[in-house]
């Protein structure tokens, strides 16, 4: 019988608020260290907390986002231990009360949609930033009290993907629901793994693994934490109960710690802070400022004809899925997708610019798309004028006037240049009449480097294979 790997994840996300989530000081990276602080972060004596009703308002939001049942009535307690970074000595959390339980993920794996149980979010303050050097250790308190949800999965997953797709999915609807940045790479995402194995339904004995970086290395920790306790079992030993962490440059887990007895942090309800009551209206509130979700979104791209790999690209682009959403329904979603990752995206990224930064409204995007969906132009036409439309304040008709780039229509002018390219072309022509597509496409391309792009291709295909069946 083969190892049943299990996996249950942590992930502490920091809130997007403009301040602490007890004290007014100002919530804010990378700037010089210990300024924004106040006596409330340092744990001064008598400095007393002050609830950020917005970092509620937000784990909130996550809770309804993740499909949590809601505690209207929480109150905070006081997680009580002692280490250089926690200046009162304990960390205010929400250990009986959680603002969320019994809520999903839901995931794609090869097997179809699977929903990762949540266990609970809850809201706590974030501790000081730790900096150790060779001389000495020193702390950053701008990180002290910064306003955190923590999200805690029932141990339902079995493989590193599924908790690299649980993750991904997670960040992302954090994201679209604007309540974290989600940048791990500067720790306001940070999630700890707990993986065991097992050859029986009794779980094994898990290994913690604590504050990995990056999506890509939470599966490649998965992956040495297993080959590492199925070499243990293998070679006669027992796991430990243990806190790890994956170090990048070995390409392994390493030990920090073994958890000899469970942790006393000696919870009790934090004096200084009254209960916080939820009402249905307030609820009700926040649900409506829920922006539209991925899946959403997905399910309208897909239901308009758009393909998973351009969905999945607008999705992880949130400002080109946001300007997207204003179109009208009836836009041609296939040819709006493809300018909006191509031609449009190309120059965003050569200018450094968002999409909102440019002239191009929703109402010129609309017309731009019509006339390539109708035919009146061409995708050559439509790069000989897409500068101007995200740089001017003109429209696409004045573009098309300005550059003197209008379509052909007239039937006598396109079958005389047609007729001509045939008589330039015989040997094409007698491939097409032996069967051969690419003849047509190879004439029709002639045609239009004749007329620059400015013949209705429409037309053209029409008089072009009326003329070769005459011949």
């Amino acid at each position: 019988m083969e190892y049943q790997t299990t996996i249950g994840i942590e992930v502490h996300c920091e809130l997007k608020t403009n301040t602490k989530m007890f004290s007014s000081a100002k919530n804010g990276y990378g700037t010089t260290a210990n300024s924004y602080v106040n006596i409330i972060d340092l744990g001064y004596p008598g400095a007393l907390p002050i609830i950020n009703k917005g970092a509620i308002e937000l784990a909130l939001r996550a809770a309804l986002v993740l499909n949590c049942e809601i505690n209207k009535k929480m109150h905070f307690d006081r997680k009580n231990y002692f280490y250089p970074d926690l200046p009162k000595g304990y960390q205010i959390t929400q250990a009986r009360t959680p603002i969320g339980i019994h809520g999903y993920v839901e995931i794609d794996t090869p097997n179809g949609k699977k929903k990762i149980g949540i266990h609970d979010i809850h809201i706590e303050e974030d501790t000081a930033k730790s900096i150790h050097t060779a001389e000495s250790s020193l702390l950053d308190f701008n990180r002290a009290g910064v306003p955190l949800i923590e999200i805690v999965t029932e141990p339902d997953m079995n493989t590193k993907e599924e908790a690299m797709a649980y993750v991904e999915k997670l960040r992302e609807l954090l994201l679209y629901a604007n309540i974290s940045d989600c940048k791990i790479e500067e720790g306001s995402m940070r999630c700890d793994v707990n993986v065991s194995i097992s050859k029986t339904e009794k779980l094994g004995t898990r290994a913690e693994i604590k504050n990995i970086g990056s999506i890509s290395n939470i599966g490649l920790a998965i992956q040495k934490e297993v080959e590492r306790q199925q070499e243990i079992y293998e070679n006669g030993g027992t796991i430990q109960e243990e806190t790890r962490r994956f170090d990048e440059k070995k390409g392994k887990t390493v030990l920090m710690r073994v958890k000899e007895t469970g942790n006393d942090y000696r919870y009790f309800p934090e004096p200084d802070i009254p209960y916080v009551v939820l009402t249905e209206e307030e609820i009700e509130s926040v649900k409506r400022m829920i922006p539209i979700l991925p899946n959403v979104r997905r399910d309208f791209y897909k239901a308009h004809g758009m393909s998973d790999i351009n969905s999945d690209k607008l999705i992880q682009n949130r400002p080109l899925s946001d300007y997207l959403l204003k179109a009208k329904e009836n836009l041609d979603y296939v040819i709006a997708s493809n300018l909006l990752l191509g031609d449009i995206s190309a120059y965003l990224n050569k200018e450094h610019k968002e999409i909102e930064e440019t002239m191009l409204t929703i109402e010129k995007f609309e017309s731009l798309v019509d006339k390539l969906a109708s035919k009146e132009i061409t995708s050559k036409i439509e790069k000989e004028i897409l500068v101007d439309l995200l740089e001017k304040p003109m429209s696409v008709e004045e573009a098309l006037k300005e550059h003197h780039l209008t379509l052909v229509n007239d039937t006598k002018v396109l079958e005389e240049i047609v007729t001509n390219i045939i008589k330039q072309n015989q040997e094409s022509v007698q491939d097409y009449k032996n069967g051969k597509d690419r003849a047509l496409k190879y004439l029709m391309g002639q045609i239009m480097k004749e007329t620059k792009g400015t013949a209705n291709p429409v037309l053209v295909n029409e008089l072009l294979i009326h003329l070769l069946n005459e011949e």
